[in-house]
């Protein structure tokens, strides 16, 4: 009985620290939140499309250099030049496309990061927490430009937040409830579930106590009565 009451489900996360906690931590299937893999997820697919913006335009651009500045030299033939010519281009594809990717995919994350945390302690999503979240997030990356550089990654982070939440909050109403919302749903069915459970053991526990000593009274009232 004392295993069986100390097998009561954890209660659901109260204070938002809780929440917040929450989202680092594995569950019974050793998998991640949902909000988490998608942060992983989201900074993945935007250092992808950086290193294509600002890859693609490098490549063409020195391609077009190497072949405007090598009219005088010599080529075995004519698939020699065009490898050249496309080298020379790959060299400044990865150059400057790891240059744009590694930015574009840190302040993805970071946003991410921050503007799930926030939704995830206050138990609620809102434009005020993208916009607090592109404020962080563009602070971080200008700070090492003084304070105008600052206060110009302040308004800059906002103006970008405001309508990424705008466009997150959109979807998640077309979708009828946003990944907070789900996520609440699904931890409180699945702790009804589990306290369900677990009172139906605690239950057949007392029942198989009750047989129990029941079983062990009958044989001293059978010896009661032969006295």
């Amino acid at each position: 009985g004392a295993q069986v009451a100390a097998g009561r489900p954890s209660p659901l996360p109260q204070t938002g620290w809780e929440r917040l906690s929450e989202l680092w931590r594995r569950d019974e299937q050793q998998q991640f939140p949902e909000e988490t893999v998608n942060i992983a997820k989201s900074a993945f697919t935007a250092g992808l499309v950086g290193w294509i913006y600002g890859g693609l335009p490098a490549f063409i651009s020195a391609r077009k250099a190497f072949i405007e500045s090598s009219h005088g030299e010599i080529f075995q033939n004519r698939a020699d030049a065009v490898q050249s010519a496309h080298r020379a281009g790959l060299r400044s594809f990865i150059r400057y496309g790891w240059r744009w990717s590694w930015r574009v995919a840190a302040f993805t994350m970071i946003f991410n990061m921050v503007s799930t945390g926030l939704s995830a302690y206050r138990d609620k999503t809102t434009i005020s927490n993208f916009a607090a979240a592109g404020a962080f997030t563009g602070a971080l990356f200008r700070m090492h430009l003084g304070l105008q550089g600052l206060a110009g990654g302040i308004v800059f982070g906002t103006a970008f937040g405001v309508p990424a939440g705008g466009l997150l909050i959109a979807m998640y109403g077309l979708a009828g409830e946003t990944l907070q919302e789900k996520r609440n749903r699904e931890r409180r069915e699945l702790y009804e579930q589990k306290l369900a459970e677990w009172q139906s053991r605690l239950s057949m526990t007392e029942i198989l106590g009750q047989t129990e000593n029941s079983a062990q009274g009958r044989p001293e009232t059978e010896r009661a009565r032969e006295l």
